[in-house]
């Protein structure tokens, strides 16, 4: 344990001393994984916030059963009751026909007197159906809309079938442009950082030569530069993270927040833990993979 802690160790300084002496190399790669990652963070933050108040839309989406001639409270009881049980039901709210005009006086807001003398019967009662959260889509809805036509003993059906529809595509395109741009940032990334170890392996191909012959393994040719590129991959997400909370601080909970606020949405939100664990792991992995494909044109793997 104690001699592999050592190799450990020694590969570890030899790393170090590579990016010491290349630090302009060594500066570009970490600058480069910084601002992918930053770009990255940037929109995982807006994905992540936008999904969370779409979410929070979500929980709105319910189909409304109008009753052109309400039944007695008994059985309007009953039948509130049987439609619970439908799949994909999660609760029914009986609105009778004065609730629903309270609920226009209050929407009137200081225009409400305007309804003065106007007789509630106007307005018809209904069943206000919620929706479990598998079934706020349009296939769910669809779903539930089929059992409720198919009792025969209600009236006139409203679900916002063209805003759902509308809903899934944005969020369809959005996560769309997240995965093309996480792609291109990906690729670019390790680009970037492969040939800016390939520059440091080249400037020092003569001590790789004198180190092969003399009988250093691949091995131990190769794990100092690996070690050099998940330092530098780890470095640019730390520095990311960073870069990006202070941005959220300093002006992206304020600007988004007043994007998000005029659609009825709250304060925006930094990243979750298992996001900024994952934004770590991917720069870590931009700087092992960028140093292998390196080590590929310099040392037999």
């Amino acid at each position: 344990m104690t001699v592999m802690f050592e190799r450990l160790l020694f590969f570890f300084r030899r790393a170090l001393r590579n990016m010491r002496q290349s630090p302009f190399l060594c500066a570009a790669a970490v600058a480069t994984l910084t601002l992918s990652l930053s770009i990255v963070a940037f929109f995982a933050i807006i994905v992540f916030n936008v999904e969370t108040l779409t979410a929070r839309w979500s929980e709105e989406v319910q189909v409304v059963a109008y009753l052109d001639a309400p039944p007695p409270p008994q059985v309007l009881a009953e039948r509130a009751e049987q439609i619970r049980q439908l799949p994909g039901v999660a609760g029914v709210e009986v609105v009778s026909r004065e609730q629903a005009f309270e609920r226009f006086r209050s929407r009137l807001g200081q225009h409400g007197d305007l309804l003065d003398g106007v007789d509630p019967q106007i307005l018809p009662a209904s069943l206000e159906i919620a929706l479990e959260a598998d079934y706020r889509n349009p296939q769910g809805v669809e779903s539930v809309v089929a059992a409720l036509q198919a009792r025969g003993d209600l009236g006139e059906l409203r679900y916002a079938q063209d805003w759902l529809q509308r809903f899934e595509a944005f969020l369809g395109l959005l996560r769309l442009i997240g995965l093309v741009v996480g792609v291109f940032l990906f690729f670019a990334t390790l680009f970037i950082v492969s040939n800016t170890i390939r520059l440091t392996l080249f400037a020092r191909r003569e001590e790789l030569e004198v180190m092969a012959l003399v009988g250093a393994t691949p091995m131990f040719i190769k794990l100092p530069f690996i070690i050099e590129g998940a330092l530098q991959g780890l470095a640019g997400g730390l520095l990311a993270l960073a870069g990006v909370y202070l941005a959220h601080l300093l002006f992206l909970r304020e600007g988004l927040g007043t994007l998000l606020f005029a659609v009825g949405g709250a304060e925006v939100l930094f990243l979750p833990p298992a996001h900024l664990a994952t934004l770590l792991a991917l720069g870590l992995f931009l700087g092992v993979f960028g140093s292998l494909g390196a080590l590929r044109k310099f040392v037999r793997i």
